[in-house]
């Protein structure tokens, strides 16, 4: 067993991990963009399309919980290369194919082994750091999670509207084999102590089952009109059943192929739940604002991603402050301020409106940066805390996969919540509309320049507009109130952050 591993160049190695990393979480937003175009040129309808990006999702979130079992299998620096290596080929598959059922087999594959790579690689990185550095290693991650995803559909625009779609997948060709290769060089003399345990068939089977079956839910729910839905019923019944089955045989089950008992430590359990939480609300945020300003600003795909992108401005320059000098601070003040500053702003857009210019969204973006800067790595530095070494991969694995899941509730019951408030609003707003009010059947008549089917038509568009203005502003109250009830959770979190991950330091298990 090896307690102390450095590679031949810590940086160069840092490098490698981050660069695989930015790819697979930039493929995660960098189609969304290009749908209607790959739709259009694949032949298939809109709707159809949409599978590209339910396909690596649901992937994604199956194989994510079973980084701890591949891990202990196959050791991590074999599973980081065999993964990244894969997600290059099934990359490289996704910008040949002629067909959709052909590209969302290959995104499937590609989600798969994109599941493992960012708990593999936080690992890694806790490994080869020093304890004095880890803080920074970490904060590093955090930065590429946060600017990749808000990367990719700027990037995703830019490359199909200036070559062709499949060059937003055969970009990752030379990227991760760079990364492979580097990674593969620098960790070559890392000792690793791989166990071959027997494999849980019934717990891999009804993982499988449930957890595709809820992401699909979650996915397809509001296309396909939630419960009123004979598919969403059955997807629904079927991921209840074989979760409760798969949740009770790895509670009892000898050796389990997911380690639920890691929730015995407490920083773990506590630390977990936040980020749960607030990733669930961060998420919320993101994929509302961008809908909003194309719904309601007409802002093009491309300029709500330019008016989004001030997010990342300030993960990517306080990277390293906050990575060197986090922990000389107690990190849950640090993530109480992140949490203030995201609820803020999330008060402060309850107040936008119709007319509001690209100056102040842009800045309030700018903004919650800052509170995005100071939150991913304290709650992962203090989740991660009471875990041995051995259980870091697995716990990262485990606690990016309720992340994920979270982000995906929270898309669907945003985009529900939102409707279903601005319907509500519409009926409100339209009441005293009728043929028994003069006043605004004189107003009808003005603005349809004398044809009230016109007019009726202009101010149902205007009244729709706002009934969506006010729904959106509604939710951000909402989501602010999430941030700031999540600051008594972090401080439930307990001292030191440093203990059993430091002093299991990181090379081989």
């Amino acid at each position: 067993m090896s307690s102390e591993f450095r590679p031949p160049s810590l940086g160069l190695s840092t490098i490698g991990l981050s660069l695989a990393i930015f790819m697979q979480v930039l493929d995660s937003t960098i189609a969304n963009v290009s749908l209607p175009t790959i739709a259009g040129n694949l032949g298939v309808s809109n709707d159809q399309s949409t599978w590209i990006i339910t396909s690596f999702a649901v992937s994604m979130a199956i194989s994510l919980p079973l980084t701890g079992f591949l891990t202990r299998r196959l050791g991590e620096v074999k599973l980081f290369i065999g993964c990244t290596l894969l997600f290059v080929l099934s990359s490289f598959m996704c910008g040949i194919s002629q067909s959709m059922g052909m590209l969302i087999l290959f995104r499937a594959v590609q989600g798969a082994v994109a599941g493992p790579m960012y708990p593999v690689t936080q690992s890694l990185m806790i490994g080869i750091y020093p304890t004095h550095k880890r803080g920074m290693a970490l904060a590093l991650l955090s930065m590429v999670a946060v600017v990749a995803p808000i990367a990719g559909p700027i990037l995703g625009g830019w490359i199909t509207d200036n070559y062709s779609w499949p060059w937003i997948f055969f970009i990752n060709v030379p990227i991760g084999i760079f990364a492979s290769v580097v990674v593969s060089r620098q960790m070559k003399g890392r000792v690793e102590n791989i166990v071959r345990s027997k494999m849980d068939y019934v717990g891999l089977i009804t993982l499988v089952i449930g957890v595709g079956a809820l992401q699909i839910m979650l996915d397809k729910g509001n296309d396909e009109d939630w419960f009123n839905s004979s598919f969403i019923v059955i997807t629904c019944i079927v991921a209840a059943i074989s979760l409760a089955v798969f949740l009770i045989w790895e509670l009892t089950d000898k050796d389990p192929i997911i380690d639920l008992r890691l929730f015995r430590h407490h920083n773990f359990k506590f630390g977990t739940l936040a980020l749960v939480l607030s990733f669930a609300a961060y998420f919320a945020i993101n994929l509302l604002l961008p809908q909003w300003l194309q719904r309601n600003l007409d802002y093009t795909a491309t300029w709500a991603g330019f008016a989004a992108s001030p997010l990342g401005i300030a993960p990517l320059l306080l990277t390293f402050i906050v990575g060197r000098y986090a922990m000389r601070f107690n990190l849950r003040l640090l993530a109480s301020v992140a949490f203030v500053i995201m609820g803020v702003t999330c008060f402060l857009r309850s107040d936008f409106y119709l007319d509001i210019d690209f100056y102040h969204v842009a800045m309030m973006q700018l903004m919650m940066g800052l509170g995005v800067a100071l939150f991913f790595m304290p709650v992962t530095v203090m989740l991660l805390s009471d875990l041995e070494q051995s259980e870091i991969a697995a716990g990262s694995g485990l606690a990016t996969f309720l992340r994920t899941l979270a982000g995906s509730f929270a898309a669907s019951l945003t985009t529900f919540l939102w409707d279903r408030r601005a319907t509500v609003h519409h009926a409100q707003l339209t009441e005293s509309i009728n043929v028994y009010n003069p006043i605004a059947q004189s107003a009808i008549t003005q603005l349809g320049n004398g044809d009230p089917q016109t007019g009726a038509s202009l101010i149902n568009g205007m009244i729709t507009q706002q009934s969506y203005q006010m729904g959106f502003n509604e939710l951000f109250h909402a989501l602010g109130w999430i941030f700031i009830l999540l600051i008594p959770v972090i401080w439930l979190t307990r001292p030191p952050f440093t203990a059993k991950s430091s002093s299991a330091a990181a090379g081989g298990h």
